[in-house]
């Protein structure tokens, strides 16, 4: 019987990240000279678990979908973004806007996200980022 592995599993990738794909089907995309365009889009969801990610525009599939009148929901052909391996992107460099390699170091006592070129990689703006819970103030 297989094991199920509990706990917290960390990705350096992050949702709202830009990344550029490094191998697989969207590597071999071709511009209109012929030219080899890797495609680069921002990451909508991780799952840091299995190791997947899912790009905005990218591997994109086809759902045949019936339709549920009951629930006012419409049929059809529903096309929408596939989970692809984390081991076929990387986050583009800040510095050089090329794919690179991330470590994380500890800088004014703060974990941060490093690239190979040493500069820092930012925090990705995120729609619907949680805030942290505020401490209520409760007056007696």
């Amino acid at each position: 019987m297989k094991t199920v592995k509990t706990g917290t599993v960390k990705s350096k990738i992050k949702r709202g990240d830009q990344v550029v794909f490094i191998a697989g089907k969207e590597y071999n995309r071709y511009d209109s000279a012929g030219k080899r365009q890797p495609y680069r889009g921002r990451v909508i969801e991780v799952d840091a678990r299995n190791g997947k990610v899912r790009v905005e525009g990218a591997a994109i599939v086809k759902r045949h979908k019936k339709p549920v009148p009951q629930l006012n929901q419409e049929g059809g052909i529903i096309e929408n973004e596939g989970w692809v391996s984390l081991s076929n992107v990387a986050i583009v460099d800040p510095e050089s806007g090329k794919p690179t390699r991330v470590k994380i170091e500890v800088k004014d006592g703060k974990k941060v996200r490093v690239a190979k070129s040493g500069k820092v990689i930012p925090e990705p703006e995120v729609f619907g980022k949680k805030e942290p819970k505020k401490e209520k103030d409760t007056e007696e």
